[in-house]
């Protein structure tokens, strides 16, 4: 089995891309090669490079991969990046979140990719429109994404070029008006059960015990820890807005346990010293604790944080103080958990028990 592979510039760095059909028996190959990724921008697996690359992965497949070099005229036109360097500036610059940069970089690669062949200056304003289109009736996008794909591009235009924002204003599509999932207080019991690695339960407790987002829990240091006041600081968090959370008693026993265990040193949390714990075994772990718990609803690491919120509200917590906990900068965002909550409904009796029939 045959691999091209071509030599290419991403994040501004000299690569090696691995081209090939897709097949399963190859992925799994791929998959072995150390520090391998895959590009979904470009929809590619890349490596590293290094001057004998070549000699080193056939040496390493040797009867299983054959790797060749193909160098055509395509290839230039790959290695040539045409992303905007001022772009990533910018939004160092104005501050924003490495979550928001990810992001914006991700949706305007899509759309320099879409107009690969032509100029960024040269793109017009109905092209724009054009490509928004072509996410929602070919791509599907939802309007979340179609709005942070709106964003990239409006970035470009008005705070890297200064351009007027009625030139290059796009509709948004109409906001869906979904309700949060939550899980009920007896389904996250059920949950949380399941949970026995002391490090995953200190991360996935204190996440509900505080409604924390997931970076928000990553991002923590052991210094924002205040157990004597029963507090926690969330630095940076979501709008780079610091605020204070509640500690639990719960959460305070288990955590003492934690760090006895696991002494870390800068991040409370850590994979290695000194190195932030992985967002995605946290997400790994949760899910595999909802299917062990046998709960049917719909959940990820993301529900916790709607749970906490309405289950303060159920228990009678000021609206207010929720707000706080959450880090809200609107009510109104805070207020949609008033929906979700059992109080209310479970007041309302159907008219169908006022009702004098007999049950068949």
């Amino acid at each position: 089995m045959q691999i091209e592979t071509r030599e290419c510039i991403i994040r501004d760095k000299k690569r090696v891309a691995l081209i090939f059909k897709y097949n399963d028996e190859i992925i799994s190959l791929v998959k072995k090669i150390e520090r391998r990724k895959w590009s979904a921008s470009n929809k590619f697996w890349y490596l590293p490079y290094r001057d004998n690359y070549l000699q080193l992965l056939n040496k390493q497949f040797k009867g299983k991969l054959e790797f060749v070099e193909q160098n055509t005229e395509i290839d230039k036109k790959q290695i040539k990046s045409k992303f905007p360097p001022e772009y990533l500036e910018t939004l160092k610059l104005k501050n924003y979140s490495q979550a928001t940069i990810k992001t914006y970089r991700l949706h305007f690669q899509r759309f320099l990719k879409y107009y690969g062949e032509i100029q960024l200056k040269d793109i017009t304003h109905e092209q724009i429109r054009k490509y928004l289109l072509y996410l929602v009736e070919e791509k599907n996008y939802s309007t979340s994404a179609q709005n942070q794909a709106i964003n990239s591009i409006k970035f470009y235009y008005e705070k890297v070029l200064g351009k007027p924002v009625e030139k290059y204003y796009v509709p948004r599509p109409r906001k869906e008006k979904r309700l949060p999932e939550v899980l009920s207080e007896e389904e996250v019991t059920r949950i949380l059960k399941q949970i026995k690695n002391l490090r995953h339960k200190c991360i996935i407790y204190l996440i509900y015990s505080a409604g924390l987002r997931l970076t928000e829990v990553v991002h923590m240091k052991v210094s924002d820890i205040h157990s004597d006041r029963k507090q926690i600081f969330i630095r940076s968090a979501k709008g780079n807005k610091d605020r204070y959370g509640i500690l639990s008693e719960t959460i305070i026993r288990i955590l003492r346990r934690y760090y006895k265990e696991y002494k870390p040193s800068i991040w409370l949390f850590e994979g290695k010293p000194g190195v932030q714990f992985s967002r995605r075994v946290i997400q790994k772990v949760f899910k595999e604790a909802v299917m062990k718990s046998g709960v049917k609803s719909y959940a990820t690491i993301h529900t916790l944080r709607h749970s906490f919120a309405t289950h303060l509200i159920e228990h009678g917590t000021d609206i207010r103080y929720v707000q706080h906990l959450l880090g809200h900068k609107n009510i109104k965002t805070t207020q949609i958990y008033t929906h979700v909550s059992r109080n209310a409904i479970d007041k309302i009796i159907s008219p169908l028990d006022g009702l004098e029939l007999k049950d068949d």
